[in-house]
């Protein structure tokens, strides 16, 4: 049972990805609401680091409390606000969901998809910008995937190699069906970039109408996270993701909120004043994001290679997305796939 006042009495949600499709934005408008309790990182990946699935009801409580509530939600404390978080990794990892739908069987997932065309271009530039990726240029990163499925050729620094993936991380098709299929498609709502762009107020509304959240009558829809370049690879690389003998004190909030001791001591002297240092070199080093336009031949590349699966995700969804990936006629609207029978997760028991 709960303890009185837990974060895990009230309701729960989470933006589940894919990356690059306006995410940030999206967490940033719903953050910002009063009836909301935002995860303190936009980003914790605790239920795709952490597989909690073979733990018993009791165990699974405790450890969402301590682990997790408390270092991300550390102001839940059940007065009603829907806790929300938003973490890129759950789509790509369905198979370890089934222990939110235990504790939080009212859970629901919002998913966003763009044209990979676009997506997968960026989520580059942006894994260069965090120090992830050392290959600067998409095509030779694309054609380089083999080779790290093998566990060769991946950057020191890159925190994640399996986001280095390109044409697995763009198989959208593949992955929201699988967590359909994991979650039950009635908890999931598909947000298509090209919507967000068109008119973010409508997407917005939809969103909170799914979620069950009144209409706050929001009018600012700025974008969050705008590509950025940089002038110095190897400063950026030191300051983003730095060797792990100074991570403690140079690594960012975000990184170090997920490793620290949970405690809510503030940070000594010394290393506040290297993380404000951290912060100046950081805007100093930043320059305007490099053309993202790819070559015809890495285009057709790209839409050879996952137009099967724009087709799957075009058919999922009942949406014309023949334009993807530079024209595919084959994603045109269809009637929605029948999702595979569920069997639903048993909540723990209270």
């Amino acid at each position: 049972m709960p303890s009185e006042g837990s974060g895990l009495q009230g309701q729960f949600a989470a933006i589940v990805g894919a990356p690059r499709c306006g995410t940030t934005s999206l967490a940033r408008y719903l953050e910002a609401r009063s009836d909301v309790d935002f995860s303190v990182v936009k980003e914790p990946h605790f239920f795709s680091q952490f597989d909690l699935s073979g733990l018993g009801d009791e165990d699974l409580l405790d450890t969402i409390e301590q682990d997790y509530l408390a270092r991300y939600f550390p102001d839940a404390n059940g007065n009603g606000r829907m806790l929300m978080e938003g973490s890129v990794t759950y789509l790509y990892a369905s198979q370890q969901i089934e222990p939110i739908l235990r504790v939080w069987p009212d859970a629901k997932f919002i998913i966003a998809v763009r044209d990979p065309l676009a997506m997968l271009p960026s989520l580059h530039q942006r894994l260069v910008f965090m120090g992830d990726e050392t290959e600067s240029d998409f095509a030779s990163a694309w054609t380089l995937a083999p080779e790290r499925a093998q566990g060769r050729s991946i950057p020191r620094t890159c925190v994640a190699p399996a986001w280095l993936q390109y044409p697995e991380i763009g198989k959208l098709g593949t992955y929201v069906a699988r967590f359909f299929a994991a979650v039950g498609r009635e908890r999931c709502l598909v947000i298509v970039f090209d919507d967000l762009v068109a008119d973010p107020g409508a997407v917005y509304r939809d969103v909170l109408f799914f979620l069950g959240l009144p209409d706050d009558q929001r009018t600012d829809f700025s974008v969050c996270r705008a590509s950025r370049g940089y002038k110095w690879g190897w400063l950026q690389r030191l300051l983003k993701r730095p060797p792990k003998s100074v991570r403690s004190v140079m690594a960012g909030e975000k990184y170090r909120q997920r490793v620290k001791k949970i405690d809510k001591r503030p940070d000594p002297w010394l290393v506040k004043s290297i993380l404000r240092a951290r912060k100046r070199l950081l805007l100093w080093n930043e320059a305007p994001a490099p053309d993202l336009t790819l070559s015809p031949a890495m285009a057709t590349e790209v839409r050879e290679a996952l137009a099967d699966d724009v087709v799957m995700l075009a058919r999922l969804l009942g949406r014309d997305l023949s334009h993807w990936l530079g024209g595919v006629p084959e994603a045109n609207m269809e009637p929605p796939a029948e999702p595979p029978a569920q069997q639903e997760p048993a909540p723990v028991e209270a």
